[in-house]
């Protein structure tokens, strides 16, 4: 007999409590150890930092308040607060003034990083709340985290919820996790963007990934976080940079938003890699682009097709999985790019991902054809050929699969075709 296996005790707790080891988390859950995780982190580094969390429920974030109600013990240790909204706005607004901690007298804490929550509707009626804050700025020891429920498909809503456009309206930069894992991850990322850049961060949560769950690594020394060695814009004659101030007026914060914050974010997915080449054959002429949901969407298209990551090799196509989707990165849409024939676009709702593709593309020598909403042409464009992935409902695995063939048949061997699993298609 062999002999019985050693195990170590186990609590419900340990989804909160647990360090350097894997445990099981929903998706609800990995954004309730989100704030525990952080002020593990600062504890680490020497900070004497506070959390304050509040927004309004609405499904797919419709079970946040109630979990972090459930984590009230956990929570106090870490010196968090949880304090449900009267609604978004002013939750936003409660927020907003967490980030002033320092620059005034009696402060407590080196500094009070926020987390808010809502529905896509949520997003849309706090756009007045969300500007003023993210124009304001955070604390270099605060930094803000906006979680958006998105429901893209409508299921427990009486409007398809999509909150990208209102982000980027305000100046917010989106971050779209993939799975349960990247919902721990990208938040940390994104409060550590966040206080780098003075930007709130927000980070698009939709229905199946937050509605998931997995195995999930924690760590308070992952995920791994590089800070940019650059500042992220000069100090001025009082020392102050691109975050929050006293006393500040509406020009310079716009001058400092649009020229220097937004930038200072994209430098930070820079550096810590957010956007990646999965699959990146040297001699490649196709390429497909993907974030979030879509990206596993993508993955299990390609494994129902039988298209193995060495086929992706042999047959030359690159990969490219998108964390923050805006501001997109031209450097590594570039490199991506390079030598390409075509690009299809894996994305849901508008073309966010497709529009900055073709702008940052747009008078490059020999760029190639972008396959994205329609299979020739932009949205708008009279001429357009068919309609490739909608601007409206979800995409599918049976979809993309059906999209990939139409798209690429004529470029790729016969063989990648010869062996595919006939997918049921997607009206």
């Amino acid at each position: 007999m062999t002999d019985t296996l050693a195990r170590r005790a186990t609590t419900l707790d340990d989804k909160y409590e647990v360090q350097n080891d894997w445990v099981y988390l929903t998706g609800m859950q990995a954004l309730v150890r989100l704030p525990l995780q952080q002020r593990a982190r600062d504890a680490a580094m020497g900070w004497n930092t506070a959390g304050y969390i509040s927004g309004y429920r609405g499904s797919p974030m419709g079970r946040y308040d109630m979990e972090l109600w459930a984590a009230e013990a956990q929570l106090k240790k870490a010196n968090v607060v949880f304090r449900a909204g009267l609604n978004e706005d002013l939750a936003a607004t409660a927020i907003w003034g967490s980030q002033q901690v320092g620059n005034f007298a009696g402060a407590q804490v080196d500094g009070v990083f926020g987390i808010w929550y809502g529905k896509g509707p949520g997003v849309d009626r706090s756009g007045d709340a969300l500007r003023h804050a993210n124009l304001a700025g955070t604390a270099p020891r605060g930094g803000v985290i906006c979680l958006a429920g998105d429901d893209h498909g409508a299921k427990s809503s009486t409007v398809a919820n999509f909150s990208d456009p209102i982000f980027m309206a305000v100046g917010i930069p989106i971050l779209y996790p993939s799975n349960t894992q990247e919902l721990l991850d990208y938040g940390l990322h994104g409060i550590a963007m966040s206080r780098y850049s003075g930007c709130w961060v927000a980070l698009k949560v939709v229905t199946d990934v937050v509605e998931g769950g997995g195995s999930v690594c924690v760590s308070v020394d992952a995920p791994q976080i590089h800070t940019p060695a650059q500042p992220a814009m000069p100090a001025d004659a009082q020392g102050h940079g691109v975050h929050i101030r006293a006393v500040d007026m509406a020009l310079p914060q716009e001058q400092r938003l649009y020229v220097y914050k937004i930038h200072a974010a994209l430098a930070y997915a820079q550096c810590n890699g957010l956007n990646r080449i999965t699959v990146h054959p040297a001699a490649a002429k196709v390429g497909i682009v993907a974030a979030g949901k879509a990206w596993q969407d993508l993955l299990q298209a390609l494994a129902q097709m039988g298209w193995s990551e060495q086929h992706l090799q042999d047959w030359g196509i690159r990969l490219l999985k998108v964390g923050m989707i805006w501001p997109l990165d031209p450097q590594i849409v570039r490199e991506f790019a390079a030598g390409l024939d075509t690009v299809v676009v894996v994305e849901e709702k508008r073309p966010i991902l497709e529009d900055q593709l073709r702008t940052i593309l747009y008078g490059q020598a020999q760029a190639p054809q972008l396959v994205g909403k329609y299979f020739d042409g932009s949205v708008f464009d009279p001429l357009r050929s068919a309609m490739a992935f909608p601007d409206y409902g979800e995409v599918s695995p049976p979809l993309i699969a059906q999209v990939l063939r139409r798209a690429l048949q004529a470029r790729l061997p016969a063989a990648a075709f010869a062996a595919t699993t006939p997918l049921e298609s997607q009206s």
